[in-house]
């Protein structure tokens, strides 16, 4: 376990009941960046006819009951003593809601919170903020029997609505243009929807995230990662509009449309359209982080709130994969004089890179840049944009000497611009400058110093050091400076100067 694993406690598993499916999500801990070790869902349908019928599904039910009691049992064996169970729109609303809550606490020995739709959407908003700290706009989370609006700034939550718009209500209310007039008019009530006008609708739940899916294929999206996948809004809408009007048999030709899905996609897509067209942000950003997500970032002390969950996340790697105590913070300040006139914005992204420079030296050396770039291209970190997965993969492949013209490096170029693959190129060479000096181990960096100026990349120590800078060495300076336009130079400075 990790220091930080250990700061947060053991594993924290969250079992949500939901109107269409039940999941365990066990994380490592509750901390700023938790990994999920275990996450599982079976598709119940607790909620199908609850619209017509105002009961929970028998067949589900029964499905039900006999998962969670599963749940438990696989929750037990990991050693999971923070095990919570949360019920959602489905059991809150049914009329025998709280016969079926009864029957499974008695299966499971334990207790089942029912949360009021007013705290399903802050959670749910929550989760936004945890795995997007910068989000302002509209969380909203489409379940199967509701969706939860949520006024979201950083973790500061507003104004909320809970609204039986689920895809397993609306099937029973009729044809398309009935669910439309229906999803409008619950909308036009929310008079706070102005506020999100010009920022962000950040869209949450599995029959939006099985949407983001969809699109990519239909676009050759090079990434196929859906946290933070983003589409301006009039692009988002039209996709939308296309795909709520699609027949089943349509959709069953689509081969990135889950089988699972085909049912409720329309209804979910003609939702999404709509909340799109009332509320009119400028972009739609599908997070992978929800519920689950905020139920632990709710446990969190505001301290540890603050924290940034990329850089959490990577120092956790570095702690468990590194060879040597890797110490980002040292590296970034060792390179730091060349990167004196770049984007503040980017210094996070630096030292992420930094965090993550140590990641594949267990692998075979001639493919350890291409197990890098894709390893950190896809690690399922949050916190972080598309362009910014891609400018980091590309900075670690460089790195391990990977080519930036690569085959593999391809997906990342498709993100960035050409002054963005180049800082990105500038800053893998000057990690494997530092490498190949301290052959990882960071005390070497303290007596060898980095900088710059304008015609020339070099690098300054005292005689008695100079025998660190051999050959090798040279090389790697050789093709920092090249990458920046400059003339290497080693100068030996006196002792005790700096």
């Amino acid at each position: 376990m990790t220091a930080r694993a250990a700061r947060g406690g053991g594993p924290v598993g969250v079992v949500d009941i939901g109107s269409n499916s039940i999941r365990l999500v066990v994380f490592d801990a509750a901390k700023r960046a938790p990994q999920p070790v275990f996450n599982e869902k079976i598709l119940c349908g607790l909620g199908r006819g609850l619209q017509r019928t105002g009961e929970l599904d028998p067949s589900g039910v029964e499905l039900a009951l006999e998962n969670l009691q599963r749940f438990a049992g696989l929750a037990m064996a990991m050693g999971v003593e923070d095990l919570s169970f949360i019920a959602t729109a489905a059991v809150r609303d049914a009329h025998n809601g709280l016969e079926f809550v009864r029957a499974a606490e008695q299966r499971i020995g334990r207790g089942i919170q029912i949360l009021s739709g007013a705290e399903e959407a802050r959670l749910s908003a929550l989760g936004v903020a945890a795995g997007i700290p910068d989000a302002d706009g509209l969380a909203g989370d489409l379940g199967g029997g509701s969706l939860e609006l949520v006024r979201v700034t950083g973790a500061r939550v507003g104004a909320h609505a809970t609204l039986p718009l689920g895809p397993l209500r609306l099937r029973d209310v009729g044809g398309r243009d009935k669910v439309a007039a229906l999803v409008d008019e619950q909308l036009a009530a929310l008079e706070w929807l102005d506020q999100v006008r010009g920022r962000r609708l950040y869209a949450v739940g599995g029959a939006w995230r099985a949407l983001a899916r969809v699109h990519m294929a239909h676009a050759g999206y090079p990434l196929h990662v859906i946290h933070h996948y983003t589409l301006r809004r009039a692009v988002a809408e039209e996709f939308c509009e296309l795909v709520s009007r699609l027949s089943r048999v349509s959709l069953e030709r689509v081969s990135d449309v889950p089988r699972k899905r085909i049912e409720t996609l329309p209804l979910a897509a003609l939702v999404l359209a709509r909340v799109l067209r009332a509320a009119r942000p400028d972009e739609l950003v599908f997070a992978a982080t929800g519920l689950r997500e905020g139920f632990v970032f709710n446990k969190l002390p505001p301290a540890e709130r603050r924290r940034d969950p990329l850089i959490e996340a990577c120092a956790d790697i570095a702690r468990t994969s590194a060879r040597f105590a890797v110490d980002g913070q040292s590296l970034m300040g060792w390179i730091a004089p060349i990167f004196r006139r770049a984007a503040a914005a980017s210094a996070r992204l630096r030292l992420a890179a930094c965090d993550l420079s140590d990641l594949a030296w267990r692998e075979h050396p001639d493919y350890r840049a291409e197990i890098a770039f894709l390893r950190t291209l896809r690690i399922p970190f949050t916190g972080i944009d598309h362009p910014g997965r891609a400018f980091v993969a590309l900075a670690i492949h460089a790195r391990y000497e990977g080519r930036a013209d690569a085959p593999v490096t391809r997906p990342a170029l498709q993100l960035l611009g050409e002054e963005e693959v180049g800082q990105a190129q500038v800053l893998g060479l000057a990690l494997r400058l530092a490498y190949t000096l301290s052959a990882g181990a960071p005390a070497v960096l303290d007596l060898v110093r980095l900088g710059m100026d304008r015609e020339t990349v070099g690098l300054s120590t005292t005689a008695a050091m100079r025998p660190m800078i051999g050959e090798a060495v040279e090389r790697r300076l050789d093709a920092l400076a090249r990458a920046m336009d400059r003339v290497p130079r080693i100068r030996i400075r006196r002792a005790g100067r700096r």
